[in-house]
């Protein structure tokens, strides 16, 4: 019995061993890791402007996590985006195009234009393992000082029900790591160099980083995009409540305002119009002057009741390759429409 108890002590005290020497310094975590994160550089139009306008060139960051050229980045860094490059450590720019996208997780998922001679892959961790207080360093490019490492510790774990964005269970890390415009999208490691999250936002007031920031787990962002349960439209929507709804003068107690509308994408084919007088509702940044959708194949969307159902017709129509039927207003006159997400 002793000499099993001693056993089994030595082979407790290896495991611990063995785990701790898995466990990288930071510097070694950025010499493992650093060749596959990649700034992101986004150009978004808007063709509901009579003039074209071109808005600001986006700068976020990204990772690579497949051989194939899938890159994993943040929604907000490409929703609008009408061209998509990515920009490796080595100075080549590649184009990129959006494959799925959840804005209410903050996720997306892009695809390289063809592939680059030895290019660098991270690998997906397990997000549920992580525990409060683990070290972690996050790879960008803040205010545009490409390839930036921060380091901090993971400060909490929260979960939400995005309602306005498909009633969407996202899942952050807080982190006290340093997190700056231009962080937006590149991945957060653990201490063994693995993906277990993608930097999203960060609570500010200042405008600069104060000590709280968020990433999107990594095992919630591979169930929506890289495991094809989020779609890509190229629709910027804002849910109306009863109230907003009465103020727009919509014929019904709520709807999808249409903001933007990214040329050559799903929502575009369908000629949805986006809006182009900003303001501000609710205490929130809108775009007024575009299409409310006021049904989606006969559902009215009065309700975040009804989203969950919506979600499943539009997850249907794709894999069915069936079109979908949307009732709108535009102009004050009522319309119907039919998009075509395979296109």
């Amino acid at each position: 019995m002793k000499m099993l108890l001693s056993f089994l002590t030595v082979l407790a005290i290896g495991l611990q061993f063995a785990m701790a020497q898995t466990s990288l310094e930071p510097a070694e975590i950025y010499l493992k890791v650093n060749d596959a994160v990649v700034e992101i550089i986004s150009n978004s139009k808007d063709r509901s402007n009579p003039e074209y306008t071109v808005y600001e060139e986006g700068l976020g960051s990204g990772v690579v996590i497949s051989e194939d050229g899938l890159i994993l980045t943040a929604a907000h860094v490409v929703q609008t985006a009408e061209k998509v490059k990515i920009k490796f450590t080595f100075g080549k720019e590649i184009p990129a195009k959006i494959i799925r996208l959840s804005k209410g997780a903050d996720v997306a998922l892009l695809k390289l234009a063809w592939i680059p001679e030895d290019l660098a892959v991270a690998e997906l961790a397990d997000s549920d393992e992580v525990k409060i207080g683990e070290k972690i360093c996050i790879i960008g490019a803040p205010y545009g000082l490409s390839h930036s490492l921060s380091v901090g510790h993971i400060s909490g774990k929260h979960q939400e029900i995005n309602m306005t964005s498909g009633f969407v269970r996202a899942e952050f890390f807080q982190t006290d790591a340093a997190i700056n415009h231009g962080n937006s999208g590149g991945p957060m490691f653990n201490s063994n160099g693995n993906v277990i999250g993608i930097v999203s936002s960060i609570l500010t007031e200042s405008g600069g980083f104060e000590g709280i920031g968020f990433a999107a787990t990594s095992n919630v962002t591979k169930k929506l995009v890289v495991d094809e349960n989020s779609l890509y439209t190229g629709l910027d929507g804002y849910l109306l409540d009863e109230a907003s709804a009465y103020l727009l003068n919509v014929p019904q107690s709520g709807g999808l305002l249409v903001q933007r509308v990214v040329p050559l994408s799903p929502a575009d084919f369908a000629g949805l119009k986006g809006g182009n007088v900003a303001i501000e509702l609710n205490e929130e940044k809108i775009i007024l002057g575009g299409d409310v959708i006021l049904r989606v194949n006969g559902i009215k969307l009065e309700s975040v009741d009804v989203l969950e159902e919506v979600v499943r017709i539009v997850q249907k129509s794709k894999k069915t390759n069936s079109p979908l039927e949307l009732e709108i207003v535009r102009g004050g006159k009522t319309e119907n429409i039919t998009i075509q997400l395979n296109k």
